[in-house]
């Protein structure tokens, strides 16, 4: 008998003065059998700071990501069906890379495991032409600490200011200092 995925809540505020974004999202996640709550969080954390002003050209949603080799994570389609954003969490392959920066106006991926400089190192001369691609790096301690406020129904305040990232969810607070790898800052 196959594994079923457990539904999480959330009610995110996110205060990005970075860009001027000011939003209420209620979003439904779905925590794959074989996915960590360390790696939830952060498709939540790459929602949460790729979501657009709008919706009127299309609305950020998850997508079946672990579920189905064809999705990202997190993706955003243009009301006339084209391929916007697609964001991934974790290290994806070069050829999944290539597909993505094909398909989509917009790529991003949120690396977060400590080996992540080591992979990065092995694909960034072949990735160098990809002008459409964006690659973060959120360190493994500071993304370790955002799973540990991963609830099955969560209010989370993130708030964005200089490159700087707080999250919190009650009483507890999560700093992060997401680090982009390409294009080099």
């Amino acid at each position: 008998m196959a594994l079923k995925s457990t539904i999480y809540k959330a009610t995110l505020q996110i205060a990005d003065m970075d860009r001027g974004l000011y939003a209420d999202h209620t979003l439904t996640l779905a925590l794959h059998p074989s996915e960590t709550e360390e790696r939830l969080m952060v498709r939540l954390l790459a929602f949460a700071l790729s979501v657009p002003e709008d919706d009127h050209d299309g609305a950020l949603v998850f997508a079946r990501g672990l579920s189905d080799t064809d999705e990202p994570d997190v993706w955003r389609h243009a009301l006339d069906g084209t391929l916007r954003q697609w964001i991934e969490v974790g290290q994806p392959d070069e050829r999944r890379l290539l597909r993505a920066c094909g398909r989509a106006g917009q790529v991003g991926i949120w690396a977060y495991a400590a080996s992540t400089l080591i992979w990065w190192q092995g694909l960034a001369t072949r990735m160098a032409r990809q002008r459409n691609l964006t690659v973060w790096q959120l360190p493994a301690a500071q993304s370790q600490a955002l799973g540990a406020l991963a609830e099955r129904s969560m209010q989370l305040q993130v708030n964005v200011q200089e490159g700087q990232v707080l999250v919190v969810h009650g009483e507890r607070m999560v700093e992060l200092h997401p680090q982009r790898l390409h294009p080099a800052p």
